[in-house]
């Protein structure tokens, strides 16, 4: 008899609902919160009332960052191994702080890991401090909590010491900038960066070294293989041969691997910017920006050019009280990153939107700002 898929809305997903799914009791989804939209799409990508995939007990919902967002098929397998790791590489099991989406594999994970370790999650409430969650918290446990780098830069705005009461703070769904992980370090906070997606199971390369069962190569891009790997993309088999091979799995990253064997991630292949012949990364030009006194957040695309193939546009916050202006941020980009990275076209914006995940969405960027605009 075929399993059937449990879906089940972020606002009303349970600790027992997880501990269904790790039990391979009841496969599980959760629909994101939002627009009616975001929320059709996610249910097109899940599927619900077809037959379930053979050995899948979560299906996440990627976030559609390259066009379209898929159906991961991950196993309770998977998760636990995951979940297990993670605990190994931070110092043994402890109690969870949830800060973000319960609908991306990022948030999901966080309970997955809480039901693992057999303690209750403790939930940010909405429009709450980390300090009051904290309070929350099992007293004499380690402490640890996941985000995303725009909540970390906040946090540590409003509440360093909060942060520095976490034994150790995990943060990935985008790059980190380096200024700000300095930061933080000096601050005392524990932060370990992550690197991973939906079809790993979340994180599984902390700080350049992947966690225990996890293998890293790098051929054209990233390659992951381990007891992490997700099964494949619901209904989607071709996408699952394409991404999914010999225990692999292509992750469409670039990157480089040290003589020491620690990961180097330098960007999204799909979002390389080609400018007069050379290969710009808009993570690092974003981090350079975002360092610069006048911008508080920055979002960095590409747009055809009839003299540089494409040119960089910028779309940036400014900091309270500030106007930033081309004529200065692209010689500070010049100086960090060399010419070809300048951006020749800057745009204000109120705020950075985001994917479901968390992570800056680009394309929504892009699209509100026409071509031509000033």
């Amino acid at each position: 008899m075929s399993r059937q898929l449990t879906l089940v809305g972020a606002g009303e997903l349970s600790d027992d609902d997880v501990r269904a799914a790790l039990d391979g009791v009841r496969p599980l989804a959760v629909l994101p919160a939002g627009p009616a939209a975001v929320v059709d799409a996610a249910r097109a990508a899940l599927r619900p009332g077809e037959p379930l995939e053979p050995g899948a007990d979560l299906v996440v919902v990627t976030s559609g960052s390259t066009g379209g967002g898929r159906g991961v098929l991950l196993s309770a397998g998977a998760l636990r191994a995951s979940a297990t790791a993670t605990h190994q590489r931070l110092g043994g099991p402890g109690s969870w702080l949830l800060t973000l989406p319960v609908s991306a594999i990022a948030g999901l994970q966080v309970l997955c890991r809480s039901a693992v370790a057999g303690r209750p999650i403790t939930r940010l409430a909405k429009d709450g401090t980390l300090a009051e969650a904290l309070a929350r918290m099992p007293a004499g446990d380690r402490r640890y909590t996941a985000m995303v780098p725009t909540q970390l830069r906040r946090y540590l705005d409003a509440e360093p010491a909060a942060l520095q009461a976490f034994d150790a703070i995990l943060v990935g769904g985008a790059a980190t900038d380096p200024a700000l992980l300095a930061r933080a370090h000096a601050d005392g906070v524990a932060v370990v960066t992550t690197y991973g997606m939906t079809e790993t199971a979340g994180g599984c390369v902390y700080d350049g070294r992947p966690l225990e069962g996890v293998r890293v190569r790098v051929t054209d891009g990233i390659e992951l293989a381990g007891p992490t790997l997700a099964l494949g993309y619901r209904g989607d088999p071709a996408a699952t041969a394409a991404a999914f091979a010999d225990g692999w799995f292509r992750t469409r990253d670039a990157g480089t691997l040290g003589d020491d064997g620690r990961l180097t991630v330098h960007g999204r292949l799909d979002d390389v910017v080609i400018s007069g012949g050379v290969n710009v990364v808009p993570a690092a030009v974003e981090a350079a920006l975002r360092e610069h006194p006048d911008v508080a957040d920055a979002v960095v695309f590409g747009r055809p050019d009839a003299e540089w193939g494409q040119r960089l546009v910028a779309a940036v916050v400014p900091a309270p009280g500030a106007t930033p202006q081309l004529a200065a941020l692209r010689p500070w980009v010049t100086e960090r990153l060399g010419a070809p990275a300048a951006p020749r076209e800057l745009h204000t914006v109120p705020a950075v939107p985001t994917l479901h995940t968390g992570k800056p969405d680009r394309r929504a960027v892009a699209a509100s700002i026409p071509p031509g605009a000033s």
